[in-house]
């Protein structure tokens, strides 16, 4: 079990995937709660590690999951995982009637994506674990 974190300045993103690979949870949490809602699902699905993101604010994100949580915490590359996500929330959310012919490229999520980041951190992880 891994909770893939994606943090942001105002908002990040979170998932529980298990080791089947199946997707237990995800959510878009305001930053101030993201510590709290961590210490939750760590209470709730008793994780191996957390794995995040190793831009943007993540240096800073670390430290406070540092001092606020007992787990194993592994930064992975998020390079592109953005757009990734843009393209895999179709894959969730498949367009209907009219939307289905509008090109993937120009379609814009009516959400926002960071749980979706946060899977594939987790999948980028499998993926350095198992090459």
């Amino acid at each position: 079990m891994i909770i893939g974190f994606d943090p942001g300045r105002d908002k990040c993103g979170l998932a529980v995937v298990d080791n089947y690979k199946e997707i237990l949870f995800r959510s878009v949490v305001d930053s101030s709660r993201a510590i709290a809602f961590i210490q939750d699902l760590i209470a709730k699905y008793s994780p191996s590690l957390l794995v995040m993101g190793n831009q943007t604010t993540s240096k800073q994100w670390k430290t406070q999951l540092e001092d606020n949580i007992n787990l194993s915490i592994v930064l992975v590359d998020e390079k592109n995982s953005s757009l990734e996500a843009k393209e895999r929330y179709w894959v969730f959310n498949p367009p209907r009637g009219l939307g289905k012919l509008i090109p993937l490229g120009l379609r814009i999520p009516p959400e926002p994506i960071d749980d979706i980041v946060a899977v594939i951190l987790i999948e980028r992880y499998w993926q350095t674990q198992n090459p």
